[in-house]
Order: structure tokens, then sequence, then C-alpha cells
């Protein structure tokens, strides 16, 4: 008998081990966080936010097995290019790989050495904000198209700021006419 799993209270151990997998379609305006991220507010409520879940657990040697969740999250954010100031859409992929393990003290020292995330293992996994966690990680630090739309001005000098004036006037000079000789 296969359980039925929901994203927003995922019984973790249980979706490894049955090797569960969840996908779905969500409108942005269902990921906050995400959506105030986006330039265009409101307006963009109804961009998809594609994801699928993925359980797999590892049996080990001398030990309880493990438990595994893979992420593949991807939607479109508009966002700002820091260069040309221009609105674009940014296309937001997030891949990764969870291990989950039994306590904090394991999951602290097995998370520097390991390229997957390590997280102690709970009843209840919140799925749902770890896809939107996952996709706001992914945001690029700094957006910019890689070729701007507009002509983009990358000097914030005049053009005659090199050219020396023709003579240039001492700044002491007008001191020297208040100078009063005594000799």
């Amino acid at each position: 008998m296969t359980k039925e799993f929901s994203v927003d209270r995922l019984e973790t151990k249980a979706f490894a081990q049955q090797e569960g997998q969840l996908h779905g379609d969500q409108p942005l305006g269902q990921f906050e966080r995400l959506l105030a991220e986006d330039l265009r507010g409101d307006a963009a409520a109804n961009q998809p936010v594609h994801w699928a879940l993925e359980g797999e657990w590892l049996e080990s040697t001398g030990g309880p097995g493990e438990a595994w969740l893979h992420l593949d999250a991807d939607t479109v954010v508009q966002m700002q290019c820091q260069r040309c100031l221009q609105p674009f859409d940014v296309e937001v992929l997030a891949k990764r790989s969870f291990r989950f393990v039994k306590d904090e003290a394991t999951a602290e020292a097995l998370d520097d050495e390991s390229e997957e995330d390590v997280l102690v293992l709970q009843p209840f996994l919140n799925a749902h904000a770890l896809i939107e966690d996952e996709l706001l990680m992914a945001l690029p630090m700094v957006p910019m198209h890689e070729a701007c739309p507009v002509d983009v001005k990358l000097e914030s000098a005049t053009p005659d700021f090199d050219a020396a004036p023709a003579e240039k006037t001492n700044p002491f000079a007008a001191l020297a006419s208040l100078r009063i000789d005594k000799s």
C-alpha cells in the first residue's frame, strides 16, 4: 500500500523509505518571499513554480539507513539588471540533495565535508518552505543581462574632463594683493 504524502507536512523518513515522488506546479503567489523578489509584484502571482521531490533510502552497513531527499525546482522571476537598470526575466533553478541524520551534532560534523546539505531528521518537514528557501538562495546576488538591450554609459566623467584649462591660475594669487609690505 502506497501512502499519500503532503508537500506541506512531509513525513521524511516514510517518504524516503518508500522512495516516494511528489511534483507540482504552484503559482508564485504561494511563495510569498520569492514573490517579493519579483519586480512585477502581485502581477507575477500566477507565474508557475515547477518542483519535484524524490525520496531515497540508503542502507548503511552496521547502522540504520539514511533518508535522502532530492529537490528540483524552477521558475522565472523578473529582476532589475544592475548594469542597465532595466527589468529582465531571470530563470531560477534549484537542484539540491538533502541527507537526514539523527541529531544536530552529527549534522554539524558531516555538513562541512559533504556536498549535499545535511539536516536533522524531524517527523515532519515543510517541503514547501524548503523549495522556497532553495529558490531564494538560487537567485543571483547581482542580476545582470548577458548583453544589455540598451547602451550603458560606463563612465562617470564628462568628455572634457581631461582637457586642462589653457592657463592654470594660482589659487593664492588673490591673497598676494592683500599682503602688506612693511619694508
